[in-house]
């Protein structure tokens, strides 16, 4: 009877261990996608703001013949979706760098966590 109980507690170990694992592997590609989603928000944010200084005049007549406020919302918008373009056909580089500064970080702040319990 006492190897039947041992065997039970082992397969439920080796259960919870197959469990905690795929939950981590979950919990890990989850955090990846999330990580990579903030890096090419902010490329977009970044390359949104670098093409508004593009189109931007001082004058009454812009590059987008903009007279009046609904100009201005236009020009806003038409930056806005050329950077949200750039980005879905590759972008110009800065989301990678920030997605693996962002791996980088969460990795020095999950080994500090678990220095911290050992």
């Amino acid at each position: 009877m006492l190897q039947l109980a041992s065997l039970a507690a082992n397969a439920a170990g080796i259960g919870t261990s197959v469990a905690g694992s795929a939950v981590d592997g979950v919990i890990k590609s989850a955090s990846k996608a999330k990580a990579w989603k903030t890096a090419t928000e902010f490329e977009s944010m970044f390359l949104e703001n670098s093409l508004d200084r593009l189109t931007q005049s001082d004058g009454t007549e812009g590059p987008l013949g903009e007279n009046g406020t609904g100009g201005g919302v236009y020009r806003s918008m038409l930056t806005k979706e050329y950077a949200t373009q750039i980005v879905k056909s590759g972008g110009v580089g800065i989301a990678d760098s920030i997605f693996r500064e962002i791996m980088k970080m969460q990795g020095a702040a999950s080994e500090g966590a678990t220095n911290a319990k050992g």
